[in-house]
């Protein structure tokens, strides 16, 4: 029983880095081109280079997209992007097209390709046909079943690895292909620009009554907007083991560092603990608890147990019950103060909790906050700006300080 990778997303350099400092073994990312999220930061040649040097230095491997369906304009400067991939020495090219499929393998023969999702791969003979011509890996499509992935695990030779999403933001469409963002905005969802229609809140109007509005409801019986839960597998890691899957995946390029520090914190000491001893191995509820403190929809386990477990869905808003406030740059342990970089205002007074990649949350209360130049200061308002606040508890450099939000109904 070989243990699982853990795949986790970095939309820039800093949640790259978060990813790999709370326990991610491997990172996917997009580059200058031809990827899937073309409003997420992405990285140049230069950011995919220090992000390559960080996750190596470290023993991790770095995965890049290019899963687009490209039309005839996006395939110039295919042949070059592929070969500065190749010189960068990233880890594996994540695939969909055959065209592009084809160009790497006449360009890049010995460079590494992963079948993303976006082929919406459901059976095991398409799964051996793109193995045959090169593809080292599988990313299923979010539509199988656990049982359907046993099966297509036992059909594969063993050296071709599979791939799921086990965690994030399921999309209405089948594997993501979806017209309506082209459709109602001008943005192809297929070529990297979704604008995400789905999450809008919608209303009928009948012809005859034009200007009166009628609000979308749901019952028990079924969803009548276009809406999904998260997807969420906390707690089935034996059956996601079992079921012969090489990559835990986690969704969400576009997400927040502090939704990949606590994805990525919860799934590795759930992979590491029911590897320490699987015969013994009990589901922690704490885990849950960190998985909740991010922003995210109403969990669900999407299409891994059939039928029974539909996308039902009763709002489009997010459940946030936490903000990360700060980031730790440095502690001086002669002057017991900590170098605080701000993500959220904060006050003097404050009751805030530190985040970090191994153990428990603690809290701390800010004391004596003082701007770069050593000045009082009441609050922090301006965004990223440095300032230091006195602690005898000795943090970290990169913890992040956490503040619960009140949830207002």
């Amino acid at each position: 029983m070989n243990k699982p990778e853990l795949l986790a997303p970095a939309g820039n350099l800093e949640k790259l880095k978060t990813a790999i400092n709370f326990g991610a073994d491997a990172v996917y990312l997009g580059g200058s081109k031809l990827n899937l999220r073309a409003f997420a930061d992405n990285f140049d040649n230069n950011e995919l280079l220090e992000a390559i040097q960080y996750a190596h230095d470290r023993n991790k491997k770095i995965y890049v997209t290019l899963n687009v369906f490209p039309h005839n304009e996006d395939l110039e400067g295919l042949e070059e992007y592929l070969k500065e991939l190749y010189n960068l020495d990233v880890d594996a090219l994540i695939v969909s097209d055959p065209g592009i499929i084809m160009t790497a393998k006449e360009t890049v023969p010995n460079l590494e390709l992963h079948l993303s999702t976006q082929a919406n791969n459901v059976n095991w003979k398409s799964a051996l046909f793109w193995h045959k011509i090169g593809i080292k890996r599988i990313v299923l499509a979010r539509e199988l079943s656990l049982n359907q992935i046993k099966e297509i695990r036992k059909k594969l030779p063993e050296d071709c690895e599979l791939e799921a999403f086990i965690h994030g933001s399921m999309c209405m469409s089948y594997s993501g292909r979806c017209l309506l963002s082209n459709y109602m905005t001008g943005r192809d969802a297929n070529r990297g620009e979704c604008a995400q229609p789905c999450r809008y809140k919608y209303y009928l109007m009948e012809e005859k009554r034009p200007g009166e509005y009628f609000p979308v409801f749901e019952d028990d019986k079924g969803t009548y907007i276009m809406n999904s839960k998260d997807l969420c597998m906390i707690e089935h890691i034996p059956e996601l083991v079992n079921a012969g899957i090489s990559s835990f995946k986690i969704e969400g390029r576009m997400k927040s560092a502090f939704y990949v520090a606590t994805t990525v914190k919860a799934y590795r000491e759930a992979i590491d603990s029911y590897f320490n001893d699987p015969k013994n191995y009990k589901y922690n509820e704490n885990w849950m608890k960190i998985l909740e403190m991010s922003s995210h929809r109403e969990y669900h386990t999407g299409f891994y147990f059939g039928e029974k477990n539909k996308q039902v869905y009763k709002t489009s808003s997010y459940i946030r019950n936490y903000d990360i406030v700060g980031i730790v740059k440095e502690y001086n342990s002669s002057t017991k103060t900590a170098l605080i970089e701000q993500r959220n205002k904060v006050f003097e007074g404050d009751k805030v909790e530190v985040f970090r990649p191994i153990g428990n949350n603690f809290e701390i209360i800010l004391k004596n906050i003082r701007d770069i130049e050593g000045n009082k200061i009441e609050s922090t308002p301006q965004a990223q700006m440095l300032y230091t606040i006195s602690t005898d508890i000795e943090l970290k450099k990169d913890d992040m300080l956490i503040k619960y939000k009140e949830i207002k109904n």
